[in-house]
């Protein structure tokens, strides 16, 4: 999309359009990161739904596949930063619009604090030295969660600190990290699938006790938090070259490259595990292993790969997080828009948003301070936030298909005559999965066993807050501007 184009939609052209096609790719793939987030949840995975919690991925992978086609066609009819909230923008005009982008921006602050006490997972298997308050490195422990927390901080630190340096340094580190987890993936799926004591059929039947319909649903939080994020492909759209096709195109390969590179990690993991029953698997998952698989020397080698995907999925994901902000800002829909707006002459990024994304993920890193639940709790709630926001574009832009009000970019991606069955099958998958999630589960967001019903409800008392935050925000900034919806 030449410059030109953003006029069209009430903007000018002022983030540099450097990237191509792999780097719009990468965006995406890495916010998704395989490596990081089947690391970070493989034992949670198991531990629910023991062997059959396999099948959890082709379902969620197919029900993402359905948001990401209609996502698509919006990343080619509206190719703007800040993807979902400029979508559900122009479905959408008013409250429901802008409450996307809300939803979305809280969703992507706590996937960013997420995905950087990931470190806790790998790190300390690597080297015990980075176990730096001491005690049990196990990230459901209070030593553990509190090390997390400090090294997840650092890890903020540090992509704050390269975001606000221009997307170009991000962009560059971003292509070398995703080409880096690319090959170990396979090297890893490889790996294990010579090392394998067992055949793939250990997925149609538990190892032991059968965990039932609820385990294997409850399991279904790995594959869904795992597989979100691939609209950030289309969120740097105003920094890529022919937006346009690329974007569509880029949205779509994250998301398939990542659900098929995870699926075959799983599988490959179940393979070639020692042992299924001795409980290493649901308490050290992956790490576990691949020590056991390639040796001491070999496995800390390849972990620090992981930790490599960890970073640069952390970075991504504040990349995303500082692009909506952006978008929203320039609208005037957010508090502070002027100076959030601003992008640096010299770096070509708005900096401000990149110091707060990184200060209000820290914040929420430091409340969960010694918490064991940090890491469910987190996972599980960001999952809910950001299907949420994703559901309020799929939603819209349902009913304008079926008004007739919506038509894709002529000569870019489209679905054609398939757009309203698999729009209203996008609709169906993410309203059941936000329920299946957000469920009440004890072994989710009571670890600590305390029996306390607010704790078990902690990701729906989160989503209210975050609305009501939403509404009240949104109520004073009406008051005094405006949002401009070009008409489409």
């Amino acid at each position: 999309m030449p410059s030109e184009d953003l006029s069209a939609f009430g903007y000018r052209q002022e983030l540099r359009r450097t990237l191509g096609g792999f780097s719009a790719f990468a965006a995406g793939f890495s916010f998704v990161s395989i490596l990081t987030t089947v690391f970070q949840l493989f034992a949670f995975g198991y531990s629910f739904g023991d062997t059959l919690f396999f099948w959890t991925w082709p379902l969620v992978i197919a029900g993402q596949l359905l948001v990401a086609l209609n996502f698509a066609e919006l990343a080619a009819r509206f190719p703007l930063a800040g993807s979902v909230y400029q979508w559900a923008k122009h479905l959408s005009p008013g409250f429901a619009g802008w409450l996307a982008g809300w939803m979305m921006l809280v969703g992507c602050v706590v996937a960013l604090a997420g995905a950087a006490i990931a470190l806790q997972v790998v790190l300390p298997s690597v080297w015990s030295g980075f176990q730096l308050v001491g005690g049990d490195p196990a990230i459901t422990s209070p030593t553990g969660a509190s090390n997390a927390v400090l090294l997840g901080t650092l890890l903020i630190v540090v992509t704050t600190v390269i975001n606000a340096g221009g997307v170009r340094l991000m962009a560059r580190i971003n292509d070398v990290g995703v080409a880096a987890e690319l090959v170990g993936v396979l090297v890893l799926v490889i790996g294990l699938a010579l090392f394998a004591v067992r055949g793939p059929q250990v997925v149609l039947q538990p190892a032991g006790e059968s965990p039932g319909a609820g385990g294997v649903l409850a399991s279904a939080l790995m594959a869904a938090y795992v597989l979100y994020g691939f609209d950030t492909a289309a969120s740097v759209a105003e920094e890529t070259k022919d937006a346009r096709r690329t974007a569509p195109r880029a949205v779509l390969r994250a998301l398939l490259i990542s659900g098929i590179g995870g699926l075959a990690v799983v599988i490959t993991a179940l393979m070639a595990a020692p042992s299924l029953t001795d409980g290493q698997l649901a308490g050290k998952g992956l790490p576990y292993v691949i020590t056991a698989v390639f040796g001491d020397t070999l496995g800390r080698v390849f972990l620090a790969d992981v930790a490599i995907a960890v970073v640069v999925c952390t970075l991504t994901i504040q990349t995303g997080t500082v692009r909506l902000i952006y978008s929203m800002a320039r609208d005037g829909a957010l508090p502070g828009a002027r100076r959030l707006s601003a992008v640096n002459a010299r770096t070509g990024t708005p900096i401000a948003p990149a110091v707060l994304s990184g200060v209000l993920a820290i914040g929420l890193l430091l409340l969960n301070l010694g918490n064991p639940t940090i890491f469910s709790t987190i996972t599980g709630t960001s999952v809910v936030v950001v299907y949420l926001a994703y559901l309020l574009v799929t939603a819209p832009l349902l009913i304008r298909r079926r008004q007739g009000r919506f038509t894709a970019e002529p000569g870019h991606f489209s679905l054609g005559r398939w757009a309203i069955p698999v729009n209203i099958a996008a609709v169906g998958y993410g309203a059941m999965m936000i329920v299946n999630i957000a469920w009440p589960r004890a072994e989710i967001y009571d670890l600590a066993g305390t029996g306390s019903v607010w704790v078990l409800l902690f990701p729906i008392e989160f989503v209210g807050a975050a609305l009501l935050t939403g509404y009240l925000c949104w109520r004073r900034r009406s008051a005094l501007t405006t949002v401009p919806v070009p008409a489409t």
